[in-house]
């Protein structure tokens, strides 16, 4: 085991930009104005003798955009990053950019487009990439331009621009865009290939050709032609300025294509609400008619996206290294997810209070609680420690100590938001940002990681909120936390001081650390569970402070984050990561792909357990795939050649999400003799280990009708818990119809009145249990029983009904709900057999008639060799589906489990509302 080692922050840090911080330009003048705000200040001017944003050899660098984007807040932090900063001195172009399925890099002629379909896992088998390749170069005849600039963005896309001073190009992509779409002068239209290109098809000035085996159209105005000369291919542009290039799934997807090819792309916008344990978003394009009237387009979405999806979806799939992406033709789609659970704390169910207080002073009284913590990131860890400690001292009727807590917060927070002492946030008007000095791991030089350091700040802050309301007023030091929040997660798209959303990706469903993104990897995130820690800590403090807006923002990105850490980070769906690629989580997402790593050490506890950490109230996401958890604590376990050692405590947190029982074990037997890791304390993890042994691992199948609130789970009991932030008691409903009566600025716990179990998707439909004997019901009190899967015999029946059992409700009446979808959970065991999958179909004969007017066949799940319970859901994915859902009237629903793959039995649980199938409809 390698010996414990002080942990650098989850961030993007090169060893030669470590060796170079604080060794940057000095600020210019020494003494900055102070921006007021509130109580507090923030100033104007960087400290003296530190930098702001350099290139590789601290020279400074301004932002690299067109006369036309000058002024406007750059959007760091992004897919597309390297465009506007200049990382390196000999590159003004852009490293490469993945905006999949296609992956870009400018060059002096224009954009070079790939489209990487087969991966490599490299690194001694410790990262999978999809690495950049060109297959075209994308210009003009004779385009030689000295730069590439960001001339114009939108939510996921951009538009590069380039000049000679003769010619002129602007292109834009954009995540899920098959197309680019060009626009130039003072040359003819000019793809060059990587090889001779073979051509497939040749309409004049439509162009099919086959590329490193990959397929392309070529569209450029009527009336005009392709020429093909060796690797060249020009079309004169007939005094128009416009042409696309589209990467095609298949060669008979021309005309599909062709449709759509003169309907540019001109701007990309996300709108989302939070609606009684909802969050939905929409994604929308705007389109620009180049020729005709045609104003649709094609974009292809990402697995986190068409999981959650109801619209249609047509046949084309991409590969990409988030899996597989699925075509919609139209102009925007609408996702639909539960929302993530946030709390200020565990309930404190279990817990000794005289055990906990003496953890508790453990920390209060403590010589240093920052542990000589100096700069933002430190101090953010400190910070979050002992914020998850106040409520804690309050659950136990502690108020000195609570309070001490409070006065230690408070205090740090404000000498930070105070301009003019040993550390302050200053300014960069350049930038458009706010750094805090001293900085850390490229906050400054980089703008690396400003969601991941001033998170813990916010998550702090909403806790003195939540007991010290006049402290977060706006004229008190709440102006300062909000200042922070715009930095990091402006929900304003025309606030002239930061750019919308600065890390986080809303396309892509997570944030990014590196501010430049200046990697042929593209750009990357490692700690994502420190970027969900800001979006928790916007809920609390929107929560707190009563600001809807940041509270259902908050509850946005935490709940799409907390999807695509689960299908990225961990592949909870075992779909995405390439099959050789044997680990069953990574350490950090790159564009390109991931990697079983970390910035600072292979030690394989922190390499599992900086996606866990800091474990608080927002962590509870997390326990939405247990499977995963446990697959997850498997692996570091045979990794690491035993138990956790080092962050022992963020390990067993984390597993208690999935097994408290086994957690609280490892805890009774090893806390005795373990150092807390940085940002935890003894206090919490007790609390936390022991709270989730009593209640029950988080339930994410029912949800509340405020954001703080949550359900844990253990046998068959369910407890229900909210916290109440407002100033009146208020009834808090639950998805299975429980309700809570929570008291003003309290937490309650319960057990809830009435209802049914909804089952995976609540609020969207009817639930049906399953009985043998092939019914499905919405009656419950059945006794508890099993039906046998038949085995597939060693055949292949993926997709195929075999020897199937059948469950049915028949005279069905119900109005279909807009937006929703089918959902089952189905609990099936394989016993110690391997290799069997089992699959569901679901099908609606909507009259009753006996044809069945919509079909849905889901992927199939790969049961383990161990006997015990496993949970099969929608969340696999769906394999196919014919017809289309309207109302039912007397109509008959069927549900069908067969073995698609294996060669012996497994057994699909009844009689519980364990198993369920829920239908969309009221």
């Amino acid at each position: 085991m390698p010996a414990p080692r002080s942990r650098p922050a989850a961030a993007l840090v090169l060893v030669s930009a470590l060796a170079a911080l604080g060794l940057g330009p000095a600020a210019g003048p020494a003494a900055a104005a102070t921006v007021p705000a509130g109580a507090g200040s923030y100033s104007d001017t960087r400290p003296a003798g530190t930098s702001g944003p350099t290139t590789d050899t601290g020279a400074p660098v301004t932002p690299k955009v067109t006369p036309a984007a000058q002024g406007k807040p750059v959007p760091t932090n992004d897919w597309w990053s390297s465009l506007a900063f200049q990382r390196y001195g000999d590159n003004p172009y852009s490293t490469p950019m993945y905006g999949h399925p296609l992956t870009y890099q400018a060059v002096a002629g224009g954009l070079e487009i790939g489209y990487p379909t087969n991966p490599a896992v490299v690194g001694d088998g410790r990262q999978y990439e999809f690495a950049h390749k060109r297959d075209l170069t994308l210009g003009l005849t004779g385009l030689n331009s000295p730069d590439t600039r960001a001339d114009a963005w939108s939510d996921w896309t951009v538009t590069p621009y380039w000049s000679d001073g003769t010619r002129t190009l602007r292109t834009t992509i954009g995540h899920g865009l098959p197309f680019v779409y060009a626009k130039g002068s003072g040359g003819d239209a000019r793809i060059t290939t990587a090889e001779p290109p073979a051509v497939f098809a040749d309409q004049g000035n439509v162009l099919g050709v086959t590329v490193a085996g990959h397929h392309y159209a070529l569209f450029a105005p009527t009336g005009t032609d392709w020429n093909v000369s060796g690797t060249t291919v020009t079309a004169g542009l007939g005094g128009k300025d416009y042409f696309s290039v589209a990467v095609l799934p298949s060669t008979d997807a021309l005309a599909t294509y062709r449709k759509y090819a003169y309907s540019f792309v001109t701007g990309s916008t996300v709108n989302w609400s939070y609606d009684a344990g909802t969050v939905r978003a929409t994604y929308t394009l705007t389109t620009e008619a180049k020729e005709g009237t045609e104003r649709g387009t094609l974009q292809a979405l990402y697995r986190h996206q068409w999981l959650h999806t109801a619209d249609p979806l047509t046949p084309y799939t991409y590969v990409s290294p988030r899996g597989t992406m699925k075509v919609r033709e139209a102009t925007s789609f609408t996702t639909s997810q539960r929302a993530a659970a946030t709390l200020p704390a565990l309930p404190g169910a279990g817990v000794d209070p005289v055990r906990l207080r003496g953890h508790l002073n453990e920390v209060a009284n403590s010589a240093d609680p920052f542990s000589g913590a100096v700069d933002t990131y430190w101090t953010g860890k400190a910070l979050g420690k002992l914020a998850q400690l106040v409520p804690l001292a309050d659950q136990i009727g502690e108020g000195a100590i609570r309070d001490k807590l409070l006065g230690l917060i408070k205090g740090r927070l404000q000498d930070w938001f105070t301009a003019g002492g040993a550390n302050e946030f200053s300014y960069d008007r350049t930038w458009k940002t706010l750094i805090g000095y001293p900085a850390s791991y490229g906050s400054d030089t980089e703008l690396n990681d400003h969601h991941f350091h001033y998170g813990y700040y916010v998550y702090a802050a909403a806790i003195v909120a939540q007991y010290d309301p006049a402290w977060a007023a706006d004229s008190g030091w709440g102006a300062m936390v909000k200042t922070l929040v715009r930095d990091t997660a402006n929900p304003s798209r025309t606030d002239g001081a930061f750019p919308f959303l600065r890390g986080f990706d809303v396309y892509a469903g997570h944030s990014w650390a590196s501010g430049h993104q200046g990697f042929a990897a593209g750009n990357n995130q490692e700690s994502s569970s420190e970027s969900t820690n800001l979006s928790a800590a916007l809920v609390l403090w929107g929560s707190a402070t009563g600001d809807t807006q940041l509270r259902d923002l908050g509850t946005y990105l935490l709940t799409t984050e907390g999807e695509a850490v689960a299908q990225y980070w961990f592949d909870a769906d075992q779909q995405v990561f390439p099959a050789a690629f044997q680990h069953d989580t990574v350490g950090m997402v790159w564009g390109s792909g991931a990697a079983y790593s970390t910035w600072w050490t292979a030690n394989p506890e922190e390499i599992h357990g900086i996606n866990a950490l800091p474990i608080t109230g927002g962590s509870l996401h997390l326990a939405g795939h247990k499977d995963a958890v446990r697959r997850n604590i498997a692996e570091m376990e045979r990794e690491n050649g035993g138990p956790a050692v080092e962050w022992r405590d963020i390990l067993w947190e984390f597993q208690s999400l999935a097994d408290p029982g086994a957690a609280k074990a490892k805890w009774d037997a090893g806390n005795g003799g373990y150092t807390p890791e940085a940002g935890e304390s003894k206090a919490h993890t007790y609390h936390w280990l022991t709270a989730l042994d009593t209640l029950g691992a988080p339930d994410a199948t029912v949800t509340g009708s405020l954001p703080t609130s949550a359900v844990f789970t253990k046998g068959t009991t369910r407890t229900y818990v909210a916290h109440n932030h407002g100033s009146t008691a208020r009834t808090v409903t639950f998805s299975d119809g429980k309700s809570l009566s929570v008291p003003a600025r309290s937490t309650a716990t319960g057990t809830g009145t009435g209802g049914t179990d909804p089952g995976p998707e609540p609020s969207t439909g009817d639930t049906f249990q399953l009985r043998t004997g092939g019914t499905l019901t919405t009656a419950g009190g059945a006794t508890e029983g099993s039906d046998t899967i038949a085995s597939a015999q060693g055949a292949n029946h993926d997709g195929t009904p075999y020897r199937p059992l059948v469950y049915e409700a028949r005279n069905v009446n119900g109005t279909l709900r807009s937006g929703g979808s089918t959902a089952f959970r189905l609990q099936v065991d394989a016993g110690a057999t391997v290799g069997l999958g089992q699959q569901a179909r679901v099908s609606y004969d909507l009259t009753g008639d006996g044809t069945f007017d919509r079909t849905e066949t889901y992927q199939y799940f790969a049961t383990d060799p161990v006997t015990g319970w496993e949970e099969y859901a929608q969340s696999r994915g769906l394999k196919s589906a014919t017809g289309t859902l309207g109302d039912l009237r007397g109509g008959t629903v069927r549900l069908e489990v067969w073995s698609a793959i294996g060669n012996g039995d497994s057994r699909l649980r009844t009689g519980t509302d364990r198993s369920v199938l829920v239908i969309p409809y009221d």
